[in-house]
């Protein structure tokens, strides 16, 4: 089992990228953090956000693009590095695509692989992703998916978590530990 896994949940612009490096930065005993980039550019707007999160982080930080694989990032990662996502939310989109009508062959397979890999990490990772959950059922069918597969990853997670925490109004919730 990972050494101290932290989740990480808000909304938009909630401060919970800003609280997950912020804890990422007290449980790197040696000050390094391997941070684990999953939004993708291509748009001008989503480009400036990838570069306000990066000058949000010390620079001293290594940044790793995960693509499709985050099983094989964070074992590729040094077994006792502290690792931060950011975010759960934009990975799993990003594999999912049009959501079959079942979701299972994702949380079996690409996430399953994902938290094998977390817990046989021996440092700390902190996990932050989208809380999307609170707001209006989606009207149509994939994003019902999507909501449903991001509920049931959070769960998993949370379930696993030495710490938890909901952000709101850049406020942390403690949901669990510390």
């Amino acid at each position: 089992m990972s050494s101290r896994l932290v989740l990480v949940l808000g909304g938009t612009r909630s401060g919970k990228s800003r609280f997950g490096v912020r804890r990422a930065a007290e449980l790197a005993t040696d000050g390094a953090v391997t941070y684990l980039a999953t939004a993708r550019p291509g748009d001008p707007e989503l480009d400036e956000r990838i570069r306000a999160h990066r000058r949000d982080r010390p620079g001293g930080w290594s940044t790793v693009d995960v693509g499709d694989d985050l099983a094989a990032t964070i074992r590729s990662a040094g077994a006792s590095s502290t690792l931060l996502l950011d975010g759960l939310t934009l990975w799993l989109s990003a594999i999912a695509g049009d959501l079959p009508a079942d979701v299972d062959a994702i949380l079996d397979g690409p996430f399953a692989a994902a938290l094998e890999a977390i817990d046989a990490h021996q440092g700390a990772i902190v996990v932050v992703s989208d809380e999307i959950g609170l707001g209006m059922v989606p009207l149509d069918p994939v994003g019902r998916r999507f909501r449903d597969l991001l509920g049931i990853a959070h769960q998993r997670l949370a379930a696993r978590a030495d710490e938890a925490y909901l952000l709101v109004a850049g406020m942390p919730l403690k949901l669990r530990g510390a």
